[in-house]
């Protein structure tokens, strides 16, 4: 079975697309919800709470001023069709990373949207233990590092990087 879904690249576009409306439905639960920066405890360590960053992973770049935003977004842009041309590309050996690309992709352009249309990304999901807090994130987030740890474990455990042959169409 996963043979079959590796060798048909639609298949990560499909998933990308799942993932960008999960995380746009989601993210908009959230502002019609929440109190921006007003946490609404789940458990001892995780809190529902709206927040917007304007700058990229861990805030990086918040403070820039704002010309990061469409900075951020021509890269988002840019990877986004670079990860669409290789899923096409992918040589036979590669098309295990049909799903990985297609969460990273998915969850790239969900931040890439509200990068685009609100001048910010929309984070809502807040994780803290005995006073340390990870920063808020969303379910774009949560994607991009699913199919990142996942294109790490193919990598580590076939023991390859992607194939070194020429892309196939």
């Amino acid at each position: 079975m996963w043979q079959a879904i590796g060798e048909r690249p639609w298949i990560g576009l499909g998933l990308a697309l799942v993932v960008i409306l999960l995380d746009q439905w989601s993210k908009q639960l959230a502002m019609d919800t929440l109190q921006f920066r007003q946490p609404e405890a789940v458990t001892s360590w995780f809190d529902w709470m709206l927040t917007y960053n304007t700058g990229a992973a861990f805030s990086f770049l918040a403070e820039a001023g704002g010309w990061q935003r469409w900075f951020l977004a021509g890269v988002a842009a840019a990877v986004s069709v670079f990860i669409v041309i290789w899923l096409f590309r992918l040589a036979p050996s590669d098309r295990g990373l049909v799903l990985p690309l297609g969460l990273i992709l998915g969850g790239g352009m969900g931040n890439l949207i509200d990068r685009v249309l609100l001048g910010h990304v929309v984070d809502f999901i807040a994780l803290h233990d005995r006073g340390w807090y990870w920063p808020a994130f969303n379910v774009a987030d949560s994607a991009i590092t699913a199919g990142a740890a996942w294109w790490l474990a193919i990598a580590l455990l076939t023991g390859s990087s992607p194939s070194e042959e020429a892309p196939v169409s």
